[in-house]
């Protein structure tokens, strides 16, 4: 079986998996194409997932003429849509597109650009994460609107543009292919025009678009022949370029007539003559909505501010435990007393990576009350044996000066005084990091988590450990103690993670910094060359190496060879 876009093209199977850049001023048929070739892939049992920023794909539900249905795909959002598409749903619908196996249209046109930012940025680092191989092709409308070449200043738009880079520079292994669909190529990011594999060219007429072209057909060392015909291509005409596809007969260069899709034309300008759908394609919307249900559920169970939940309640249970035997008097017999509710423990049955957290934790916290134990009763025994001492002589106080105040640096020595009965803040957000992570984290993370300098966070990380809040894991790792847990209470609130936490510090670092950073998420597990930064950013050598050796202190970089530098792994964590 092949994917048939014209009479004398037919594309093997393989194709999903490529990247397609397909571009074409209005009205030249670009979209066809791509409606062909979604369709071709579904009539093959090959998942595509639509993002759909105009609302213009709905019409592969429809028959062509509008009278009957067409291909049974989900529509998520937009004027047709069979279930609702919200902007922090981007995870949950790509869980459910790769468990699932299903074709979906998302229509983000009603999302604000912050919002489209965050549920694009979402979809795609779940999707190349979670995707294990299974083919599946992922078609960019306005692909210019996701991968801009120039980033809007707003919240997530960089975030977006290298989580849709890494895709389609990296999204083959994961089975991963995409077409990226345009028609001002010139604003389409260069890392996604230049990465395409395959190009398809409709008429162009703007000379900055055809420019862009010229950019990919230099790119791979191609001739130029083809620029002078493209303004006058006919509508559904089109130049297809594959010089290295398949790679046992590339197809080359070809000029062919895309054949007409079998759906409803739903991106066509609506005019007086033109007959909406009668009938849209049924789906089963109960089915996949038991299923998101399903996935939902199980999300949560997963959710690690669930789980650090769910541990606490067991920390707790035991700091009073501990204050119980403190008291009571140590006898032989062994009495097994009930710590934890029913409710409680049938919730943590559910989930074995909780249990184990758990159980770790317990077998430390009863270590440490057999030792408390055995210090109070050993200190009992010594003061009936110790002689009272003589009062100290009475010293007049001599008044003195206040020192000044300094309210930004933590204080050397010991711990700081709690506030109104709570941890300073140092410190607090110190064990708050800690206590996301009952396996132990290291200082590393710590600074990528907080953003304390090393000092501070010694000398918070030293305070702590004098109120027994926090203890060494082993490997220079270090893990709240249970009274620690208790300290911080059930219900405080971790510290941003993973997209969060890079999120956090691309809106904070200064410009210089903020730039570099992004380029090496969005490579990331990849390293990048120092030389590529100085291109990607314009930076000279001098100042490059300024914004590394920041972003080194704060522990957000790692040198990873010989010249490559590679985001820290803390900020996926």
């Amino acid at each position: 079986m092949k994917l048939h876009l014209a009479a004398d093209l037919a594309l093997p199977l393989d194709a999903c998996t490529q990247t397609f850049l397909v571009v074409g001023k209005r009205g030249s048929g670009k979209t066809n194409t791509c409606g062909r070739l979604a369709e071709q892939l579904h009539h093959a049992k090959l998942p595509f997932v639509v993002v759909d920023p105009v609302d213009s794909w709905w019409g592969l539900k429809a028959a062509q003429d509008g009278r009957g249905p067409g291909l049974d795909v989900y529509v998520f959002g937009g004027s047709h849509a069979d279930l609702p598409l919200e902007a922090t749903g981007g995870s949950l619908v790509a869980d459910v597109v790769i468990e699932n196996r299903i074709s979906a249209i998302l229509s983000i046109k009603h999302f604000s650009g912050r919002e489209r930012s965050r549920f694009v940025s979402d979809f795609a680092d779940r999707l190349f994460r979670k995707n294990a191989g299974e083919p599946v092709h992922l078609f960019l409308e306005e692909a210019h609107e996701v991968a801009p070449q120039q980033i809007p200043k707003r919240e997530g738009a960089e975030e977006m543009l290298g989580r849709v880079t890494r895709i389609w520079k990296l999204g083959r292994s994961s089975g991963i292919g995409g077409s990226a669909i345009t028609q001002r190529p010139a604003s389409l990011s260069k890392n996604i025009t230049t990465q395409a594999e395959i190009l398809i060219v409709h008429r162009l007429i703007g000379p900055q678009d055809v420019a862009a072209i010229k950019e990919w057909i230099k790119y791979h060392g191609e001739s130029e022949e083809i620029l002078p015909t493209l303004s006058g291509l006919k509508t559904g005409e089109a130049w297809v370029w594959a010089p290295d596809f398949p790679e046992s007969a590339p197809i080359g260069l070809r000029r062919v007539q895309i054949l007409k899709r079998e759906t409803f034309d739903s991106s066509a300008t609506p005019t007086g003559h033109r007959v909406e759908p009668r009938e849209l394609a049924p789906v089963d919307i109960a089915g996949i909505s038991s299923k998101m249900a399903a996935t939902i559920e199980r999300a949560k169970a997963e959710d690690p501010k669930e789980l650090r939940r769910r541990i606490a309640e067991l920390e707790r249970a035991l700091v009073v435990a501990e204050k119980k035997a403190a008291v009571e008097p140590i006898v032989t017999q062994r009495v097994e007393v009930p710590v934890l509710a029913l409710d409680i423990a049938v919730r943590l049955t559910r989930d074995a990576g909780a249990i184990q957290a758990a159980a770790e934790g317990m077998a430390r916290t009863a270590a440490e009350i057999a030792a408390g134990v055995q210090r109070a009763q050993a200190a009992g025994e010594a003061a009936t044996r110790r002689p009272i001492a003589a009062p100290a002589p009475v010293r007049a106080a001599v008044p003195r000066q206040a020192p000044h105040a300094r309210a930004t640096q933590p204080r050397q020595g010991g711990p700081a005084p709690a506030e109104n009965g709570r941890l300073p803040v140092g410190e607090r957000r110190i064990l708050t990091a800690i206590a996301q992570y009952p396996e132990g984290a290291s200082r590393e993370q710590l600074t990528i988590l907080t953003g304390y300098k090393r000092s501070s966070r010694d000398t918070y990380l030293q305070r702590l450990g004098a109120r027994g809040l926090v203890d060494a894991a082993g490997g220079g790792m270090l893990m709240a103690t249970g009274a620690g847990m208790a300290a911080l209470g059930d219900d405080f609130e971790p510290l941003p993670t993973g997209a969060a936490l890079q999120s956090y510090w691309l809106d904070r670092l200064p410009e210089g910094e903020r730039r570099i950073l992004a380029i090496l998420i969005g490579a990331y597990p990849r390293a990048v060359q120092r030389p590529d930064l100085d291109e990607a950013t314009g930076y000279k050598r001098s100042s490059r190496d300024t914004y590394l050796q920041r972003l080194g202190s704060r522990r957000l970089i790692t040198a990873a060879g010989p010249g490559e530098v590679r985001a820290s792994e803390g900020l996926f964590g």
